[in-house]
């Protein structure tokens, strides 16, 4: 078996190119006062939060890693290094990163992990900094392991997850309205990612892709963006802080202690951990679900249209 195998580390190779369409960004908004806008503080906090990503991957890393190998180890299957394995891989792995992602907003356990990415009210390319600073806690690694089983080396599945973080950071900004019909039929595109990140209640709980969009559009869960309805960007209910402390970690405080409420019983306390965003015992929140019909009600032309179908 390839017990040893390297790729480089692709997201620390491209962050000189981050930085520089950040800055290109940043010029091009302030020059043609097109394309979103930066709020300095907004802005801040997603590097922070981007530092704290890497910062949380060096000191918790060998946990996933450790598992993989585990994995690794067990398996009698090694497809080897070829380049249409490592596609094959990425294209798996891609699938992979939609139901991590569709997870993370339909599990409050995950979506604690995930909320800090959405939190920002803006949608420049710093945003796709703002990463997650507890995504082990979460376990979503397991999601990883059958690629690893039918033998793909966990070096190699990291790399295609590398590749495709790396895709991810050029579809979070405005200045690009819609790229041509057939790249936005196959692939995930500035236009479909702006919609994921709205707070509308057309928009909520939809295109979750990340490098391609056919996974959306098989399982269902893609809604385009829509010329009249504007997306507004941020959660449903925004922190209205800049702390990155507070933005890392507001979700697994709430949940704990809603988790540790009185006179709940055993199974209301679980649910408050892995139901959807927004569940309540008593059923008085306001979930995804009764935004979108509260918003029929208001609007019952908008019935059978994308995102209310």
């Amino acid at each position: 078996m390839t017990d040893t195998l390297t790729y480089p580390d692709v997201v620390s190779l491209a962050v000189p190119f981050f930085i520089a369409a950040i800055l290109f960004e940043l010029i091009w908004i302030r020059s043609t006062g097109k394309g979103g806008r930066y709020e300095t503080r907004d802005a801040i906090t997603s590097l922070i939060m981007g530092a704290g990503n890497v910062a949380s991957g060096i000191l918790l890393g060998f946990i996933a890693w450790g598992f993989f190998m585990v994995l690794w180890e067990i398996t009698p299957l090694d497809l080897g290094t070829s380049w249409w394995v490592v596609l094959i891989c990425f294209v798996l792995d891609d699938l992979r990163y939609y139901w991590v992602h569709r997870f993370g907003h339909r599990v409050r356990w995950v979506w604690a992990s995930h909320v800090n990415h959405h939190s920002s009210q803006h949608y420049n390319l710093t945003t796709a900094l703002r990463q997650t600073w507890t995504y082990t806690f979460t376990f979503m690694m397991v999601v990883r392991a059958p690629l690893i089983l039918v033998g793909f080396h966990p070096a190699m599945v990291l790399f295609c997850g590398g590749l495709n973080l790396i895709y991810q950071f050029w579809i979070h900004t405005e200045a690009i309205n819609k790229m041509p019909r057939w790249f936005e039929a196959i692939m995930n595109t500035p236009s479909h990612h702006r919609v994921h990140h709205g707070r509308n209640p057309r928009y909520l709980d939809c295109n979750y892709a990340g490098v391609f969009i056919i996974w959306d559009k098989i399982f269902g869960t893609f809604v385009p963006e829509q010329d009249h309805d504007k997306v507004d960007y941020g959660l449903v209910h925004n922190l209205g802080t800049f702390n990155p402390l507070r933005v890392a970690f507001h979700e697994w405080v709430a949940i704990f202690k809603d988790m540790s409420r009185k006179g709940l019983t055993l199974r209301e306390r679980l649910l408050y951990a892995v139901a959807p965003p927004g569940w309540s015992h008593d059923g008085k929140r306001i979930n995804a679900e009764k935004m979108k019909a509260n918003h029929l009600k208001r609007h019952p032309e908008d019935a059978g249209t994308p995102g209310f179908q």
